[in-house]
């Protein structure tokens, strides 16, 4: 039996050590990018929007005080965009000061940002909106902000729930950064 035993590990040795081995080049995670098709947001929020069908109109569970913050949650991606939303009353809010904290937030990305672009347009309804696009290993790619300037802020930021290079993720980044450009030209603030 003891012999029987011994034939057998030489004899798996010997088949198993008989082919070269070859090292595999490294891999790449598979992303299919789904058709772009997009959805209204409408009823009780000060806002309306077109959103990606993708994802998934979330409450925002950060701030629970304010009501009309949302997450547009991709989930295939382990992406979210925090949308937030404020009213500009003139006096406790105002858009100095809003405009203002949303340049803050994107420069506090400098440190790990190596480049941080940003434009100005001007939105179908007539708003206006500020892009800004970061490149580098920074938790958010892609922030925004539409305003009326007197009455309604709404600013959208862009964050993976994941470990994942950008540069691996970037023909991610760039599909969603299309959905919010759509999202930010469909914008329409209620009255």
């Amino acid at each position: 039996m003891r012999k029987l035993g011994l034939f057998l590990s030489l004899s798996l040795l010997l088949v198993a050590c008989s082919e070269s081995y070859l090292p595999k080049p490294p891999g790449y995670n598979r992303i299919d990018l789904p058709e772009r098709s997009f959805e209204r947001l409408e009823g009780s929020l000060p806002y309306s929007l077109d959103f990606s069908s993708h994802s998934r109109v979330e409450k925002d569970s950060f701030n629970l005080a304010e009501e009309n913050w949302i997450n547009l949650h991709y989930v295939d991606f382990g992406a979210k965009i925090h949308m937030t939303y404020k009213e500009i009353d003139g006096k406790n809010v105002d858009f100095k000061t809003l405009s203002s904290d949303a340049f803050k937030l994107t420069a506090k990305h400098q440190i790990k940002a190596y480049g941080i672009e940003e434009a100005v347009m001007l939105t179908p309804e007539g708003y206006t909106g500020v892009v800004a696009e970061l490149e580098g290993e920074v938790p958010t790619q892609f922030q925004f902000f539409v305003t009326d300037s007197t009455k309604h802020f709404l600013r959208g930021a862009l964050y993976f729930n994941t470990a994942t290079k950008n540069d691996s993720l970037a023909p991610v980044i760039e599909y969603i950064k299309m959905d919010m450009a759509h999202l930010m030209n469909s914008v329409k603030f209620e009255n």
